[in-house]
């Protein structure tokens, strides 16, 4: 009797079909910071940029790193909540190594959204509800977006009259693709045809609507997180303008309420690395029409890099710490 051919599984060639494709993504948003970088270098004087950073004492670098740890203790808090509200029953430990290992991965995988991936892989294993850490995953994004655009809308309302043209439609245009993404999602989700789709997948779907519902019989909780993603952006803007002032860029709490949200929106653009260089020039545009210089702006976004990789590579070493001390425990999957 003639053995049947054996095939392989797409499972086991599909992770070498796409490393190429991958590595050369991550190769070509390191390359296009790098470009950026180089541009502005070479558009600004980069001695001078140097100096303003060398203005820095060493003390604030530690400080300013601190503050931003303890702004992203409050994120990680704000994960685990909107985690539990679909029931995914993660743990305050399991939820900040989570977060902090999704924010040493953004540094690595592409765009900021490859931290997310990371984050949500890591939760997948040690939550009860898979339905739920996607949901969660999902309003945790949003609400960082969400508190980013009401931060930048309430700078423009403080400062309607310096507020030229081209920030005025840079403003509309977040503001319309924020309204045109979220109709889009809603409308995909209303039109899915669920009928369609294999017995296992309906499953899936009503464990996701349960979570959904779930999420949504606790608006409370919802604004409580809402607030907190709101109180994290708050914090970032003040340790920026902290390193603007230390560099010699003063100006205006309301007008950085204004750019820097705007700035930071622009990084999640996926063409560059962490959205480092995209935001340098971002701020620098937003910012100038306000009086300040671009050498001065650039610089302060130079130094939030710094700090934000800083703290990354601290969440990663958390994250690292966390798991080889007290592994966390599968304590069940929901599908």
């Amino acid at each position: 009797m003639p053995t049947p051919p054996v095939t392989l599984q797409p499972e086991t060639r599909s992770p070498k079909r796409n490393w190429p494709r991958k590595t050369l993504q991550v190769i070509l948003q390191y390359g296009g910071s790098a470009l950026v970088l180089y541009l502005l270098f070479r558009l600004l004087p980069g001695r001078q940029v140097w100096q303003a950073l060398g203005l820095l004492p060493a003390r604030l670098w530690i400080l300013v790193l601190i503050g931003y740890l303890a702004a992203h203790c409050i994120g990680a808090a704000k994960y685990r909540l909107v985690l539990n509200l679909g029931g995914a029953g993660i743990g305050a430990r399991q939820a900040a190594r989570c977060y902090f290992a999704g924010l040493f991965g953004s540094l690595f995988l592409p765009s900021l959204i490859g931290g997310d991936i990371l984050r949500v892989a890591m939760a997948l294993r040690v939550a009860r509800s898979r339905a739920g850490v996607l949901l969660g995953s999902l309003v945790d994004r949003i609400s960082d977006f969400t508190a980013l655009v009401l931060l930048a809308a309430v700078g423009a309302a403080l400062v309607p009259g310096t507020l030229d043209s081209r920030s005025r439609k840079i403003f509309e245009l977040a503001g319309g693709i924020a309204i045109v993404g979220i109709a889009a999602a809603a409308s995909a989700i209303a039109m899915l045809p669920v009928r369609r789709f294999s017995y296992r997948m309906r499953r899936r779907f009503v464990r996701l609507r349960g979570a959904v519902h779930s999420t949504v019989k606790q608006p409370g909780a919802m604004v409580r997180a809402l607030s907190m993603s709101v109180t994290v952006q708050l914090i970032f803007i003040v340790l920026n303008v902290v390193l603007a002032n230390a560099c010699g860029l003063h100006l205006r709490f309301r007008i950085w309420l204004f750019a820097w949200p705007l700035a930071k929106l622009s990084a999640a653009i996926p063409i560059t690395q962490a959205g480092i260089g995209v935001r340098e020039a971002a701020l620098a545009a937003l910012l100038v029409p306000f009086g300040a210089t671009a050498v001065l702006a650039v610089a302060s976004g130079l130094a939030w890099d710094a700090i934000s990789i800083g703290g990354a590579i601290a969440g990663g070493i958390f994250a690292l710490l966390a798991g080889h001390f007290r592994p966390g425990t599968k304590s069940g999957k929901g599908a």
